[in-house]
């Protein structure tokens, strides 16, 4: 996607020495790139969220894989650096693959032979990964389109959180479809929930959507039930961190309550996600899926800048308050209108993923 004009991505090599990434901190206010030298200084920018959103952590972690085969490409050296990178983020299960996919390969090839493998297999996972949320987008554009032909008019799409280009490689999951569907000449409009309480809609995804030029218009939380109680929303897009085989969808505190707002107002409520956010392993996301709690001055604080131009948190509660941070929530299937992978859209059961992903009926035939 476009950063001032420019074609960029959210992570790239440099030399097979070091990977660059955007530092999400500071968006969007400051635009800045953060140099990763080693594995250690990639598990903090996970862990830290200077990267964020499931597919980019798994690309992440995968030149963190490469970073470490610089200095010690032996298999303790590899294993502890997987641990290391997997304890970073509990929820999105595209860093687990990731690391399986890359310790996989490498530990299968002579010593010498792994950092080289290292740094290519890392390159072509963040080469799937663009090709994999281009197809999201080119499949959840027709949705759009159908949206559009039965209205004629401006298409308003709601989001939460941010699942764009900047928690992926490129194009983004949720939002993919609509910058396709702006780069075709279809008229569409974001409702961008605020996101609290990292504010990550407010900060990114108004952000990008304002680079590349698509119609916007930043939203509290809490007013997406009441727009589209005046039918002011067609569909709802929203990107994933984890996927049951029974599709079941694990996203941003705060999903769950626009699915049933979505429900009660017959409004069509899609998730998009690439295969590698799919966890095959479990059924019942309520009960199965990790979910992350963070530190409490996120929802204590907002962190912004100043009129005067400064950076700075404020408190926005009484001293002495107990908080809790939730850093996720699951969206049960029977609410969720459909999947949008990168083999099509597909209902939101395991026989409707199976129907997309076949290969994973006889892999998984064994398991109850």
């Amino acid at each position: 996607m476009r950063v001032n004009g420019t074609p960029t991505r959210t992570i790239w090599p440099i030399d097979k020495m070091a990977v660059e990434v955007i530092d999400q901190r500071l968006l969007p206010h400051q635009y800045q790139t953060v140099r990763l030298a080693d594995h250690a200084a990639a598990a903090a920018a996970i862990s830290n969220m200077t990267v964020r959103g499931a597919p980019l952590i798994g690309a992440t972690a995968a030149y963190g894989i490469a970073l470490a085969s610089n200095v010690d490409a032996s298999d303790l050296a590899l294993n502890s650096a997987a641990e290391t990178l997997l304890a970073t983020r509990p929820t999105a299960v595209n860093l687990r693959w990731a690391l399986q996919r890359m310790t996989e390969l490498l530990l299968k090839l002579p010593e010498a032979e792994r950092s080289e493998a290292a740094w290519r297999e890392a390159a072509a996972l963040c080469e799937e990964d663009v090709a994999l949320n281009f197809n999201i987008g080119k499949h959840g554009l027709e949705l759009i389109k159908l949206a559009y032909e039965a209205s004629g008019q401006t298409v308003n799409v709601l989001t939460h959180c941010n699942a764009g280009w900047l928690g992926t490689v490129d194009w983004g999951t949720a939002l993919s479809p609509i910058y396709q569907a702006h780069d075709a000449g279809i008229p569409v409009h974001v409702w961008v929930d605020e996101t609290r309480p990292r504010n990550q809609g407010a900060s990114l995804s108004c952000w990008e959507l304002g680079q590349h030029g698509v119609p916007h218009t930043l939203i509290p939380d809490n007013a997406g039930g009441h727009l589209m109680q005046h039918g002011q929303v067609d569909l709802v897009i929203v990107g994933c961190d984890r996927t049951t085989r029974a599709g079941d969808a694990c996203n941003k505190i705060g999903t769950y309550l626009k699915a049933l707002a979505a429900n009660d107002n017959h409004v069509p409520f899609y998730v998009a996600l690439p295969s590698p956010t799919i966890d095959w392993d479990i059924r019942d996301g309520v009960t199965e899926i990790p979910i992350e709690q963070r530190g409490v001055d996120e929802v204590l604080e907002v962190y912004g800048r100043a009129k005067n131009g400064d950076m700075l948190a404020v408190q926005i509660a009484p001293e002495d308050t107990q908080a809790v941070n939730y850093g996720f929530d699951v969206t049960p299937a029977r609410l969720v209108t459909g999947l949008i992978t990168e083999r099509g859209c597909c209902e939101a059961s395991e026989s409707g993923l199976l129907g997309l992903f076949p290969e994973q009926a006889e892999k998984n035939s064994g398991r109850g």
